[in-house]
């Protein structure tokens, strides 16, 4: 495998995302739970298709306890616009059963004292919560430095040799927080702007590598020996 040019370390490549794609400034997005649920329903979905099934399962359920509550097809009929939503239904009503036992309430900002590490461990122990998930609510409620690893994420990290390509996400999310440190607006920025270049340029089936400003640091593209950088794509 070809090596990647010494300049093109992590944070170098960070500061060309941020050029390409504006700086990004981290703010809380909403409380734990809320952050929580909403990732849930982000789940094979868009954005905007998940902004609107979560506020309109918050209108049809304006208390944590009353999603727990209802029948799993009346959670789903409120979802419907996420997509999966049969599936999704049950996993909500699962996980806030889960943060009601373990922590007496819909809440459990104390997390945000522990350890990066400890914190994953208790989410990831609620039922229906994975690395990507607890990384999430970390990372866009808490403000902590968790890198949550998408599809994109993976997949751009993959290609331009930050990760091995025989490691699955989890392993990736701890090779890039180990590289990354502990600079939550650098993480935050990476992270958005990973997911921005994977939809936009680094795509999955056709990457438009003609166009893309990181060629030159990318692995995959310097095994395409169909294809050589010009100026105006180097770095």
């Amino acid at each position: 495998m070809p090596v990647r040019a010494k300049h093109c370390d992590i944070h170098h490549l960070a500061n060309r995302l941020n050029d390409l794609y504006g700086p990004r400034i981290w703010r809380s997005h909403s409380d734990s739970v809320s952050e929580l649920v909403a990732t849930i329903l982000s789940q094979h979905t868009s954005d905007t298709n998940t902004a609107r099934s979560f506020a309109s399962l918050r209108e049809r359920f304006p208390t944590w306890q009353e999603v727990i509550d209802a029948t799993p097809d009346e959670i789903a009929d409120a979802i419907r616009t996420g997509g999966l939503a049969n599936i999704k239904a049950p996993r909500i009503q699962a996980v806030l059963e889960a943060i009601e036992d373990q922590f007496g309430e819909f809440a459990f900002d104390s997390l945000k004292s522990l350890t990066i590490e400890d914190a994953r461990a208790a989410l990831t122990a609620l039922r229906g919560v994975g690395p990507k998930t607890a990384s999430c609510v970390l990372l866009f409620s808490f403000g902590m430095p968790a890198m949550p690893v998408d599809t994109h994420v993976h997949r751009v990290s993959q290609r331009l040799g930050l990760v091995p390509r025989r490691d699955n996400a989890e392993a990736a999310q701890t090779t890039l927080e180990s590289a990354l440190g502990d600079d939550r607006d650098e993480v935050y920025a990476f992270h958005v702007n990973l997911i921005a270049h994977g939809r936009t340029v680094c795509l999955a089936r056709k990457p438009r590598c003609e166009r893309c400003t990181l060629a030159e640091c990318c692995d995959y593209v310097n095994e395409r020996h169909d294809w050589r950088p010009t100026p105006e794509t180097s770095v």
